[in-house]
């Protein structure tokens, strides 16, 4: 990544990712007005924004456009060198065929162990191990989300204090259960999700699931077999008042022995971080996203699990990662996920191009290619080891394709029934975006919104884009504070605030 040499402040500069690249990143908080002369002699034809592409070239109309050393899309008429380049002047081009892909031909070696590295964590009986202490009270149909909603209330004001060793309680409501295909062959998403939800290693086993009576989605279909003591039907006991108080007997005798659970010393390969990215810009790609990727490759080495996910914003970057692959099939999951999308697009009537935001492209996107290539770089240098299936449990180390769709809520969601413990969110526009099952950390990819919304954004990878730091050592500190949060030695500004988003299942099946 070529930095022009770092001039005083108010001084033009750009960032050009590949010697390839006929574009170039303007840094320059404002942007640059035309006229603006570069010391090699670029002058801008036209006002730039800040993050938005200037031409380093002449580009023919038709000719590719060439960011990351990849081709982005193809000029839609004549680009002068200077001028500025945006979604108006770029045709977007097709995805990477997916028959045509190299498989597990580059899989990276195995990193030298990363020893000595810890955190204070909560073992769980099945061996994982929780960053929280919390009760999760799961519910198997929306009808009975608005008494959980009024027994959350009673449960944080009246037992909650009694219980100083337990960090919250926490209501897992949806729009599934009744009214739904539930043996559609699609039905297995959400399905799976609400099992896997209710087995986050931040819940501590203790299991309990509140239902109405005449769902399609029986409480016992969310229990591990022989947990069948831990459900509830509302429609078993006479009134409301009846009901809530049920509901808070059971709660007070899990938490009685949540109450009991010390923080322990575990190794960090005991992480299971998921990676997610909201609210992209053109910075993303060139300071957080890789900052995370450098950490990624950081906690592998250390023996933990990292997932990233996104289906849309990984599909333009394919060819990139299914040659990482550890194995064949693993590659071929890769593809098996894509492929599925594209069809789940394509029965929509949308194709992938629908993903990229308005605030996307006013951050600097182009296009759907563009956004992609800048999300993969949060999944490092690393072999990707294992694919799951949208809401699958995590069932190894290493780097984790997990398949979700790219909008946050539902990303979060489906990461958390795959088993993280901690979440790490990078985002370039802002977001308030929390999670109440796990520290979510929140890293900027700009100084000016670091700066802007000082008490959100728990790290600043915008110091990258002006050279005050490396990619390295923006990774290494996203490392220790991941440490430290997991620890529970900080705490992130989504838990400080409660900001805390509500679980968004991905429901492909049909609605009854």
């Amino acid at each position: 990544m070529n930095i022009q040499n770092k001039p005083p402040h108010e001084a033009p500069r750009r960032i050009q990712v590949s010697p390839r690249d006929n574009v170039a990143i303007i840094v320059n908080a404002l942007g640059l007005p035309a006229g603006t002369e570069f010391p090699d002699g670029l002058v801008l034809n036209h006002f730039v924004p800040n993050g938005h592409k200037v031409a380093l070239a002449d580009i023919a109309d038709g000719a590719d456009i060439l960011r990351y050393a990849e081709v982005i899309g193809t000029a839609r008429g004549a680009i002068r060198r200077g001028d500025w380049i945006n979604e108006d002047n770029v045709v977007m081009g097709t995805a990477p065929p997916l028959d045509q892909l190299d498989m597990a031909t580059r899989p990276p070696p195995p990193p030298a162990p990363l020893t000595g590295y810890t955190f204070e964590g909560y073992r769980n009986a099945d061996g994982t191990v929780g960053t929280k202490n919390i009760l999760a009270v799961s519910t198997s149909v929306q009808c009975v989300a608005g008494t959980m909603e009024y027994a959350l209330k009673r449960i944080k004001a009246e037992l909650l204090p009694r219980y100083p060793n337990v960090d919250d309680v926490v209501a897992l409501t949806h729009a599934y259960g009744c009214g739904v295909a539930i043996n559609a062959p699609q039905a297995v998403v959400p399905i799976r999700t609400l099992q896997n939800l209710a087995q986050n290693p931040n819940f501590g086993g203790e299991v309990l699931v509140i239902g109405l009576g005449c769902e399609k989605l029986v409480p016992e279909r969310l229990l591990p077999k022989g947990q069948d003591t831990g459900t509830m039907r509302m429609q078993d006991h006479e009134g409301f008042g009846a009901n809530i108080a049920a509901i808070l007997e059971r709660v007070e005798e899990r938490l009685k022995i949540l109450d009991q659970r010390r923080r322990e010393t575990v190794p960090a390969a005991e992480l299971i971080v998921g990676m997610q990215c909201g609210g992209s810009d053109a910075f993303s790609g060139l300071t957080a996203n890789p900052a995370l990727g450098f950490c990624a490759d950081l906690l592998v080495a250390a023996g933990a699990t990292v997932m990233f996910s996104e289906v849309t914003e990984v599909r333009d970057a394919i060819h990139l990662l299914t040659p990482r692959a550890a194995t064949r099939d693993v590659a071929d999951a890769l593809v098996r996920e894509m492929r599925w999308y594209d069809s789940y697009l394509d029965n929509g009537g949308v194709d992938r191009g629908a993903n990229t935001t308005p605030g996307n492209k006013k951050g600097g996107l182009s296009n759907i290619i563009e956004k992609s290539l800048g999300s993969v770089a949060k999944s490092g240098t690393s072999a990707i080891s294992a694919v799951l299936a949208p809401g699958e449990k995590v069932r190894g180390r290493g780097l984790v394709f997990a398949a979700t769709p790219a909008s946050d809520f539902v990303c979060g969601t489906l990461q958390l029934a795959s088993g993280m413990n901690l979440h790490v969110f990078t985002t370039g526009r802002g977001t308030p975006y929390g999670l109440a099952a796990v520290p979510v950390i929140k890293v900027s990819t700009r100084s000016e919104l670091a700066q802007r919304w000082a008490d959100l954004i728990d790290l600043d990878a915008g110091p990258i884009a002006t050279g005050e730091k490396t990619i390295e050592q923006v990774g290494w500190e996203l490392f220790q504070l991941i440490l430290d949060v997991a620890s529970g030695r900080k705490q992130v500004w989504a838990d400080k605030w409660g900001l805390h988003n509500d679980l968004t299942l991905f429901n492909p099946a049909p609605v009854t």
